[in-house]
């Protein structure tokens, strides 16, 4: 029954690895293949590259750097090519072989610009003809089809079964309302923000430390996350704040934004070890972890604060208030707990009277050794843990084959 029910566990544990270890990054893959590196530069310029991470069952439709030109040589700001490149980004998986395969003469997909609420009426959907010879094409559902000439499908250049598949089409999709010129994002005042959502405090240190304010504010466009403290934290911690050096104060502020644009869900499944904008100049690393619903800052100097609010959660920039200041170990040393009480002295035993005798007490016999099929349980618990960890950090199928067998060499 033991050996049924850690088999068990192994299986479950196996398949749940299989699942969670799974995932993918646009950029890293269009990285291996520079014939697509224009068309990769602009899914990060566009913050488009961030999107398509976080999604799972998606299709993109690359380009080549040739043909990327014709979409260049127009001039389109940032957000009438993020439009355009929306379009090239399917809300399903297509691989190359379910291409091929389409039944009927034309199907209908939903993309990126469709489900951005950008496109008017019925566009923002790309419609997929199988043709002859098994030619694949694919158009834009606002062209004339009379009068457009599709582009086609050409090889595939990455698939994840039911995941992600990257296929290469011969020239950019042409949208007349993909294409119109898009209004830019108004500009944000940063420290406003804070100011007006109870962090003044910190918003004031921002503007009265050196480059603060301006580098946060430049820090926006390429994608920002900041961790406000709120005037009750921050109030308390300014006699800290103020013994510390011009540069330490630069620091500790610099200290409380991530450089990358991290909504909350993404901060829920990316707990881990993360740079700050202060990490170019020393380590000041932070650690976020969560704790179901809760999100939590912890830094090597031993603070933990909590996410207690959201001023503003729209890429590129993700704002939240905290109840604690996050100290960085490189400022403060983590404090020590005072030592344990020294043990209480031993009283030697009083003499025996003459006369008395002592009282004999049989010896119990030892305990038998566990054999074989009885490991100890808490020996049992700490391998079982240990190979429930690996598991759970596991990168790879291999790795988590890997320790699957370990297990099982456990139990037999």
């Amino acid at each position: 029954m033991r050996l049924f029910s850690v088999s068990f566990t192994i299986l479950f544990l196996f398949a749940s690895c299989t699942t969670l270890c799974r995932g993918f990054n646009i950029t890293k893959i269009l990285a291996q293949h520079s014939e697509f590196s224009t068309f990769n530069h602009y899914l990060s310029a566009t913050h488009l590259a961030d999107e398509i991470n976080r999604r799972r069952t998606i299709t993109v439709l690359v380009v080549s750097n040739g043909g990327m030109g014709s979409l260049l040589s127009r001039g389109f700001s940032l957000p009438t090519m993020r439009h355009v490149l929306s379009l090239h980004v399917l809300v399903d998986y297509f691989g190359a072989r379910k291409l091929h395969q389409l039944s009927g003469d034309t199907t209908l997909v939903s993309t990126f610009f469709q489900a951005s609420g950008n496109a008017p009426g019925t566009s923002g959907f790309v419609n997929i003809s199988m043709h002859k010879g098994g030619v694949v094409s694919f158009a834009p559902s606002d062209s004339d089809l009379d009068t457009y000439t599709p582009a086609s499908f050409v090889k595939s250049i990455f698939e994840d079964p039911y995941n992600i598949a990257v296929i290469q089409i011969s020239t950019i999709l042409e949208s007349a309302v993909a294409e119109a010129p898009a209004e830019a994002p108004s500009a944000v005042n940063i420290t406003d923000l804070m100011a007006a959502k109870g962090c003044k405090t910190f918003a004031d240190l921002l503007l009265s430390t050196g480059d603060a304010a301006k580098t946060f504010q430049n820090g926006i466009d390429g994608g920002l996350t900041v961790f406000c403290p709120l005037d009750q934290a921050m109030d308390d911690f300014l006699p800290k704040f103020k013994n510390l050096t011009d540069a330490g104060k630069l620091n500790l502020l610099l200290y409380h934004a991530i450089p990358v644009y991290y909504s909350v869900q993404m901060l829920r499944s990316n707990n881990g070890v993360m740079n700050t904008l202060a990490t170019e100049k020393k380590n000041y690393n932070l650690t976020v972890q969560n704790d179901g619903e809760v999100v939590t800052i912890k830094t090597p100097a031993g603070v933990v604060a909590k996410i207690v609010g959201t001023i503003k959660d729209e890429d590129p920039l993700a704002l939240y208030t905290i109840d604690k200041v996050l100290e960085p170990r490189e400022l403060f040393k983590k404090e020590v707990p005072p030592p344990a009480p020294a043990p209480a002295p031993v009283v030697a035993e009083a003499p025996r009277k003459a006369g008395k005798e002592k009282k004999h007490v049989p010896a119990q016999a030892p305990e038998p050794a566990p054999g074989p099929d009885q490991e100890p349980a808490d020996q049992k618990a700490a391998d079982e843990n240990s190979a429930v960890m690996m598991i759970k950090g596991a990168g790879s199928l291999a790795t988590a084959t890997t320790v699957v067998g370990m297990l099982v060499s456990l139990t037999l």
